[in-house]
């Protein structure tokens, strides 16, 4: 069984960066995607991005070109690296193991959840 925990969230100013991460609990993370959804107040959970056990990756149209998902499997913990940050950016961020290897969008595709990092952007 996995569980999951991000960290990096934080306050920052449009244009800024920042890079969350995601660590989970065992190796069998390493023969699942992993995928980065995201929350604003008043919205419903969008995906963001995901990446697949063979390192194959997909974006959501809004962040395509800004954010960058990856992962190390030795560490067991999935990256987001976020440049150009916008305030529609701002939200509550999760990361989420997938049922298999391969990265899709869909949220029923995950099994596992964190408990989601906040992320704030500013103008």
């Amino acid at each position: 069984q996995v569980q999951l925990v991000e960290s990096g969230g934080g306050l920052v100013q449009a244009g800024d960066s920042l890079r969350l991460s995601c660590a989970a609990s065992g190796r069998t993370f390493t023969s699942h995607a992993v995928g980065w959804f995201r929350q604003a107040p008043g919205k419903e959970r969008e995906f963001v991005a995901t990446i697949a056990w063979g390192r194959s990756t997909s974006y959501a149209e809004s962040v395509k070109g800004r954010f960058t998902i990856s992962r190390d499997n030795v560490k067991s913990t999935v990256y987001l690296q976020m440049n150009s940050l916008k305030p529609e950016d701002t939200a509550v961020y999760y990361c989420a193991v997938a049922k298999g290897p391969l990265g899709v969008s869909m949220l029923s595709a995950y099994d596992y959840w964190g408990q989601g990092t906040q992320v704030t952007v500013s103008s």
